[in-house]
C-alpha cells in the first residue's frame, strides 16, 4: 500500500502536541498503524534511509510512531510512549528527518533510555534502549510532543545540507 504524505518544515501541526490514543482496538487506530508502517516502509524505498515516523508527521496529532530498525530487527508500533528514564550520559550526533529530509541537525541525546508503551494489540511493553535506538526513540517521541530536532540544535552553526554532510563524510 503506498505511504502517506509526509508533512514538511514550516507546517504548523509538526508543532503540536498530540493527544493520547484512547482505543488501541479501534479500527482508525489500527489504520493509522498501518499508514505509518507502510509511510516508512515507502519512504525507504524511495531514499534508501529511514528508521522511524511519528503519527504528526502525517497529519495525525495521535501519539503513535513506528519504528523499524535494521539490523538490530526491533520493529515495533509504540502506542503512547513515554520515556521514563534517561542515563545521564549523552551522545552527540547528526539528526535528519523525514520532515526535513534534506538537512540535519547536530543534536545531544542522552545514551540510553527506557520507554514504556502499548503495542498494536493492546499490551503495556517495555523497551530499554542505547545508542541508535536510544536517539531515535528520543527523536519520534519529541514529535509527539511538537519538537523537532531543529529545536534541539548544539548551535546555530549545528546544520549541514545532507549533500555537505556527505561530502565531509567521504573527505
Amino acid at each position: 500500500m503506498p505511504g502517506r504524505e509526509i508533512l514538511q518544515l514550516g507546517n504548523p501541526l509538526l508543532w503540536q502536541r498530540s493527544r493520547r490514543v484512547e482505543e488501541v482496538a479501534a479500527t482508525a487506530t489500527q489504520a493509522l498503524i498501518t499508514d505509518l508502517r507502510d509511510t516508512l516502509a515507502s519512504f525507504r524505498e524511495t531514499t534508501g534511509y529511514g528508521r522511524g515516523i511519528a503519527a504528526p508527521q502525517i497529519g495525525v496529532l495521535q501519539r503513535a510512531i513506528f519504528i523499524r530498525m535494521q539490523p538490530t530487527g526491533f520493529c515495533a508500533a509504540l502506542v503512547n510512549p513515554e520515556i521514563i528514564w534517561a542515563s545521564q550520559q549523552k551522545i552527540e550526533l547528526w539528526d535528519d528527518c523525514f520532515s526535513f529530509p534534506d538537512l540535519l541537525v547536530r543534536v545531544e541525546r542522552a545514551a540510553q533510555v527506557k520507554v514504556v508503551y502499548t503495542d498494536e494489540r493492546g499490551a503495556p511493553q517495555t523497551v530499554e534502549a542505547e545508542g541508535d535506538l536510544a536517539e531515535l526513540l528520543q527523536h519520534e517521541i519529541d514529535h509527539l510532543d511538537g519538537i523537532l530536532a531543529i529545536a534541539r540544535a548544539l548551535s546555530p552553526s549545528a546544520f549541514a545540507t545532507r549533500a555537505e554532510w556527505q561530502r565531509q563524510l567521504q573527505s
